[in-house]
């Protein structure tokens, strides 16, 4: 991500950034896809000032993870005026100017008047679709190619260290030796975390962003993840030795956070050079 950017979104609202599944008050979704990297978003209701304020939270929080794309349902939003759209042609251009960018595909029925002064205006951010299978097919087939390394772990002692490996191959690979060990501790954490909590197998997902790392640990609760306080120094170990949980991800990741899944959540977090933002 820009760095203007990045520090736009933490000006605003601060990590992690987490959605829980059981908090929606039946007007406001987020899933996302490990497979692909889109975020899907329904919106339900009708437009206010309340509700407009809920969904510009979600989307900075959609765009601090820096997924591929984000789509949003809009077919179950009342919105008679389209007093949406300087917002959502807002988000289209914050997440056009990321890098890499990410692209913002709307949802809506053709006859609403947002959908009309959209098409007016003819603008490309955010694109504009009718039906859902229209515009997951149009934005993932847009999608650039994503350098991507993927495991399935089970839920054992031995499985941090697993996800270490995955980064030490990814780092390797993809010339980025300066963030091979921030990223591991980042990744071993966030499987370690997984084992204690959820014990449900997970699937590990490192992707190459842009000149930075994207982890991605799916597992299959619901439960989202705290953030407790440190666990005391002990002298003679170096901190990654120590696990210190969720605290040494908030202190070394760039960003992180949590979303829903089909079935389950995933946590993620993302590790760009220079000093993170979160710490």
């Amino acid at each position: 991500m820009a760095t203007a950017a990045r520090k736009e979104i933490d000006m605003q609202v601060r990590a992690p950034y987490l959605f829980n599944a059981d908090d929606r008050h039946h007007t406001l979704s987020v899933t996302g896809d490990v497979t692909t990297g889109v975020v899907e978003m329904a919106v339900h209701g009708r437009w206010s000032q309340r509700l407009g304020m809920d969904v510009s939270t979600a989307i900075r929080k959609c765009l601090a993870e820096h997924p591929a794309a984000v789509i949003a349902d809009l077919r179950d939003t009342d919105d008679p005026d389209g007093a949406s759209m300087p917002m959502w042609l807002a988000a289209g251009r914050a997440g056009i100017v990321m890098q890499p960018p990410v692209p913002l595909a709307l949802c809506l029925p053709t006859a609403t008047m947002l959908d009309r002064r959209l098409r007016r205006l003819g603008a490309q951010h955010p694109s504009v679709f009718t039906t859902m299978p229209e515009a997951r097919t149009a934005v993932i087939s847009r999608l650039s190619p994503t350098v991507t390394l993927q495991a399935t772990l089970l839920p054992q002692p031995a499985s941090p260290d697993t996800a270490r490996d995955l980064v030490t191959h990814a780092c390797q690979d993809w010339h980025l030796p300066k963030l091979r060990q921030r990223a591991q501790l980042v990744l071993s954490e966030l499987v370690a975390n997984a084992v204690q909590h959820a014990g449900t197998a997970v699937l590990v997902t490192v992707s190459q962003r842009g000149t930075g790392l994207h982890l991605a640990v799916r597992d299959g609760t619901t439960r989202l993840p705290r953030l407790l306080g440190a666990t005391p120094s002990v002298a003679g170990q170096p901190p990654y030795e120590r696990g210190n949980g969720l605290r040494m991800v908030h202190v070394c990741a760039t960003a992180w956070g949590a979303m829903p899944t089909p079935g389950g959540k995933v946590v993620w977090a993302t590790v760009l050079a220079g000093p993170p933002v979160t710490a």
